[in-house]
């Protein structure tokens, strides 16, 4: 059965035949080569071909194992989203320590900064102050 839901853009889509339901109803023989990735004692068994009931919990079966193949996939694309952020949040956070250290120092320099000014305009004081005195004194000799 086709579903007709809506599937978002960003995500994989995958498209899949239902198991076990072949033409002549036959499952396949080796279950373990549909979902070789699951556990052993995960695999579907092989069913009974002589029980209506044996064939139905086997499709179950693997409709279940196809479930939980696609959990894990997404576990893992969300685990890998999460290393992602993880690493954009370390970056975020060096960043931050940048830009406080960057803050400390123009902090830092601009108090340098107006230190110097003070002291150059105390300097230029005084300069003007000795030109005059050595005005006076070059104009009373």
């Amino acid at each position: 059965m086709l579903s007709t839901a809506r599937v978002p853009a960003d995500r994989p889509v995958r498209i899949a035949f239902s198991l076990g339901q072949a033409s002549d109803g036959a499952p396949p023989e080796d279950p373990a080569l549909l979902f070789p990735e699951l556990d052993q004692q995960l695999q579907p068994l092989p069913p009974s071909h002589d029980s209506l009931e044996s064939m139905q919990v086997f499709r179950q079966h693997c409709q279940i194992a196809e479930e939980y193949r696609e959990v894990r996939q997404e576990i893992a694309q969300l685990e890998e989203r999460k290393k992602e952020l993880l690493a954009k949040l370390a970056q975020a956070e060096e960043e931050k320590v940048d830009a406080a250290q960057l803050a400390r120092e123009f902090e830092a320099l601009t108090e340098e900064n107006r230190s110097l000014k003070l002291a150059q305009s105390q300097c230029a004081e005084q300069l003007e102050k000795l030109r005059v005195q050595y005005q006076k004194r070059q104009g009373s000799s």
